[in-house]
């Protein structure tokens, strides 16, 4: 029983009592920093949010866990104290939930997005080799090109690395690309020289979807090339095919066009340069030792 002079406030379970959890990060970041308004941007908040949560966790301790002076903030011996085991205890939940989500996604389907060209040409033809490697997995595969958001339902992307993503992903280089002008073999003699220079009239195909393609290859292969004009089509896997069927000259990469030259349906007379670009497995979290995650990475390598 409680007795008057006491209250509630003095009582064994009052002393337990953890503080909120949304005000402990916000002082943990406030001390970090030792600057409310920095506090604020890194945790999405207002400054005044962090100057209330530091005041509702000082009336709560009964102590100061800030020193103020001249409108700056400098931590107390108390506020130290707090700190260090308030830093620790998010990392260990931290760590914790990363963890577990892990774990959870690896009990469940996997989906992999990859680049809609480089889906079709380049990893279906090869992925029952996979498949036959790890029959254990349930991996989705997915079509989707550029920016992207984990928070969606994708576990694991393959892009070309040419547009800006959030700094707290995790990109792995799979391979470079290498580019060149192809066409089908039978029309080599009509739009390249003998020494395999493409020739000025030769019908070029452009595609909506990598405008530029032709004006990188000119810049990889050393060259000055105005704004390529010829057939555009709406997609990067059609420019290909329109090569396939003989309608004229496209930018092929390596790892698109490699199965096709192989197989005599696409001629690449001038050979293959980088361009500077490259594509990445790109994932949410590290990638680990033995880990689907590796696993997946280290056979996209050898296949490229």
């Amino acid at each position: 029983m409680l007795s008057q002079e006491k209250g509630e406030s003095e009582s064994p379970l009052s002393f337990s009592r953890l503080p909120s959890l949304v005000a402990l990060r916000c002082f943990e970041a406030a001390a970090r920093l030792e600057n409310f308004a920095r506090a604020a941007a890194e945790l999405h908040v207002t400054p005044g949010a962090i100057s209330r949560a530091v005041r509702l966790l000082e009336d709560e301790l009964g102590v100061d866990l800030f020193e103020r002076r001249s409108r700056r903030v400098f931590i107390s011996d108390d506020g130290r104290k707090l700190a260090i085991a308030v830093r620790e205890g998010l990392g260990l939940m931290t760590q914790a939930v990363t963890e577990i989500r892990v774990k959870a996604r690896r009990d469940r389907q996997l989906v992999l997005s990859c680049e809609p060209t480089l889906l079709m040409r380049w990893l279906i033809p090869r992925w029952s080799e996979f498949q036959m490697r790890r029959p254990d997995l349930n991996i989705h595969l997915v079509a989707g090109g550029g920016a992207f958001s984990f928070d969606h339902g994708i576990d694991l992307a393959i892009r070309r690395d040419d547009f800006p993503r959030p700094a707290h992903y995790y990109a792995e280089e799979l391979f470079r690309e290498r580019v060149a002008p192809v066409c089908r073999p039978d029309r080599v003699c009509e739009w390249f020289t003998a020494d395999a220079k493409l020739v000025a009239a030769a019908p070029k195909l452009l595609t909506r979807t990598r405008p530029n393609a032709w004006q990188e290859w000119a810049a990889a292969t050393g060259r000055s090339m105005p704004p390529a004009e010829g057939q555009c089509f709406e997609h990067f896997y059609f420019s290909l095919q329109a090569a396939v069927a003989g309608l004229g000259v496209a930018i092929g990469p390596w790892h698109l066009v490699q199965d096709d030259i192989r197989n005599g349906l696409l001629a690449a007379p001038s050979g293959f340069v980088e361009d500077s670009s490259r594509y990445c497995l790109i994932s949410p979290t590290a990638f680990e030792p033995d880990s689907v995650e590796m696993e997946l990475l280290e056979w996209l390598r050898a296949s490229g």
